[in-house]
Parts: C-alpha cells; sequence; structure tokens
C-alpha cells in the first residue's frame, strides 16, 4: 500500500503538470474535467452497485479505484492553481463538521440500524 500525504500528493501532481502535462489547464477547464470525472465514478457506481448494466464486455469495464484517482487528480489541479493547502482545508472541515454535528447524527433516527 502507498501511502501519500495531501502535501506530497499536491507536489507529485504539480510536478507531474510542469514535466508531462506542460501547463495547467485553466480553472473552469478543470471544474469541466472534475464534473466529467465525477460522472465516471456515477457510472462505475450505477453500474456495479446499482440496477444499471454494463454495456461493454466484462472485464472491459472501467474500474472504481481508477475513476476515483481521476476525480483526485484533477481536484488537486484546481487545489494547486488557487493556492489551496488541502491538508489544512481538510483539517478545518473536520473541525467545523465537529462541531456542527456533534450531536445531530447521534440522534438522527434515519441512522439507527434497523430493528432486528
Amino acid at each position: 500500500m502507498v501511502e501519500l500525504t495531501l502535501v506530497e500528493a499536491q507536489a507529485r501532481v504539480d510536478g507531474w503538470i510542469r514535466s508531462v502535462g506542460v501547463r495547467y489547464f485553466s480553472e473552469l477547464t478543470n471544474l469541466a474535467q472534475l464534473v466529467e470525472e465525477v460522472g465516471e465514478v456515477a457510472r462505475v457506481m450505477s453500474r456495479t452497485y446499482g440496477e444499471q448494466s454494463w454495456k461493454r464486455p466484462e472485464g472491459e469495464q472501467p474500474e472504481l479505484a481508477d475513476e476515483l484517482a481521476d476525480v483526485l487528480f484533477v481536484l488537486i489541479c484546481i487545489a494547486n492553481q488557487t493556492g489551496v493547502d488541502l491538508a489544512a482545508a481538510l483539517e478545518r472541515n473536520l473541525a467545523k463538521k465537529t462541531a456542527r454535528d456533534s450531536e445531530r447524527h447521534q440522534v438522527n433516527p434515519k441512522l439507527r440500524p434497523p430493528a432486528p
């Protein structure tokens, strides 16, 4: 298993963009790319876990891990080009969610396990 911090991931993506990708696409182009990649995740999910069937023969379907990595790559590109430190942003976001939802989910009857 490869372990990569968010800081390292942002640096790796930036290095790849500068050496292989030539330059970042514009922020709006990357937003469109992100939406496209999320759609590909949705396609895999609906066919793997939902009722949709695959049009491609077995063995030719895209893998969820690869599609999620595509989403992460584009998300990191957007963070890099807009100056967002994803590690710091995630820490702030978790703190916000913890403060806001400290009891909310515990008392939500929709989240309780089904009765036996």
